[in-house]
C-alpha cells in the first residue's frame, strides 16, 4: 500500500504531511522512530524538520501528531500548525479550525495582514512556572542561569513544550551550532528544551535564531517565537505585540491579556506549498500498525 504525502513549509521551516484519515494511506495508530526518521533524512528520505500526521478527532475539527527528524514526539509546532490548518481549510472550505495536539486544542483561521494571506492560531497560554517548563526544580522562570554555555541568563516557559530564551546583543555573534545542543539537555531541563537567542532591532522588531529540540537549528520556529514574543513583554523590552525575524522571514506575535492565566499567544504568518507524491512501498510498509514497534 502507497502512501501520499505533501510538503510544505512555514519560512523554511519545512514538513511532511501525511493525512491519516484516509484508510487508503495505511497510516497506523502508532509510528516507529524509525519510520519518522528515515521520511525525514534529507539524504535517505523526502527531507523536513518534523512529520505531521492528520488523525481523526473526536473533540476538534481533526488531531495533529508532531514528530522531530529524530523521531521523537513533540507537543507544539506553530509553523507546522498553520500548515496543516491551511491544507485542511483549503480540503473542506472551512475559515476557522480547531486543532487537537497532544499539548491541547488550537484554534486557527485566515486572516490579512500588511495585503496579505496569513494563517493565525491561538496557540494558547504561556506556561509560566517552573513545573510548566518543566524546570528540574523550583525557581524564578525570569532570569535563570543555564551555565557556562549560556550567553544570557534565560526567560523560561512553556508553549506546549519547553522554551528558553535569551536576549543578546548581537545573534550573529554567537555559535549556536555549538551552545544549541548543550543548552538543550541541560540538566535544568528534564524534557530538553528549544533554545533562542535574541536581539532587539528596532521598537516592537527583534531578531530570533533557534535551536530546536530533537531537531537543530532551523531556519524558523513557530511555538519559539511565540515564545520569544512572550519574554520580550515578561522582561520589559517591549509591548504584547511584537513581530519576530527568524532566518526564514517573520511571524507576528500577539500576548493577550484576557484574565486568563498566561494570557494568549496568538501567531500570524504565511504557509507555502511545495509538492505532493508517494510514499515508496517499502517506505509505506513501515507506517501500519504491523510495524508500529520497529
Amino acid at each position: 500500500m502507497m502512501s501520499r504525502f505533501l510538503k510544505m513549509h512555514g519560512l523554511g521551516n519545512d514538513f511532511v504531511i501525511l493525512d491519516a484519515r484516509d484508510p487508503d494511506n495505511g497510516i497506523g495508530a502508532d509510528i516507529s522512530v524509525r519510520a519518522a526518521s528515515l521520511v525525514a533524512d534529507r539524504r535517505f528520505g523526502i527531507g523536513c524538520d518534523q512529520l505531521l500526521i492528520i488523525r481523526p478527532s473526536d473533540t476538534a475539527d481533526i488531531f495533529m501528531q508532531i514528530l522531530n527528524n529524530d523521531g521523537s514526539v513533540a507537543g507544539a509546532c506553530g509553523n507546522g500548525t498553520r500548515c496543516v490548518a491551511d491544507y485542511v481549510m483549503r480540503a473542506s472550505g472551512q475559515d476557522r479550525l480547531a486543532i487537537e495536539t497532544a499539548s491541547g486544542i488550537l484554534h486557527a483561521w485566515r486572516c490579512q495582514m500588511k495585503g496579505a494571506d496569513l494563517i493565525a492560531v491561538n496557540m494558547g497560554a504561556a506556561g509560566l512556572d517552573w513545573h510548566q517548563v518543566p524546570l528540574a526544580g523550583e525557581q524564578d522562570t525570569l532570569h535563570v542561569d543555564l551555565g557556562a554555555d549560556a550567553p544570557a541568563l534565560a526567560v523560561c516557559h512553556s508553549m506546549g513544550n519547553p522554551h528558553a530564551v535569551m536576549f543578546v546583543d548581537d545573534v550573529a555573534a554567537i555559535d549556536l551550532e555549538d551552545i544549541g545542543p548543550k543548552l538543550e539537555h541541560a540538566e535544568l531541563f528534564p524534557d530538553r528544551a528549544n533554545i533562542s537567542i535574541v536581539q532587539k532591532l528596532d521598537d516592537g522588531k527583534f531578531r530570533m535564531r533557534v535551536w530546536e529540540r530533537g531537531v537543530g537549528i532551523t531556519l524558523a520556529c513557530g511555538s519559539g517565537a511565540c515564545a520569544v514574543g512572550v519574554a520580550v513583554h515578561r522582561r520589559g523590552l517591549g509591548g504584547r505585540s511584537s513581530e519576530i525575524v527568524m532566518d526564514g522571514g517573520s511571524v507576528f506575535i500577539e500576548w493577550r491579556d484576557n484574565g486568563i492565566e498566561g494570557g494568549e499567544v496568538i501567531m500570524t504568518g504565511p504557509v507555502s506549498y511545495v509538492g505532493q507524491g508517494v510514499l515508496d512501498d517499502s517506505v509505506s510498509a513501515l507506517f501500519g500498525d504491523h510495524h508500529a514497534k520497529a
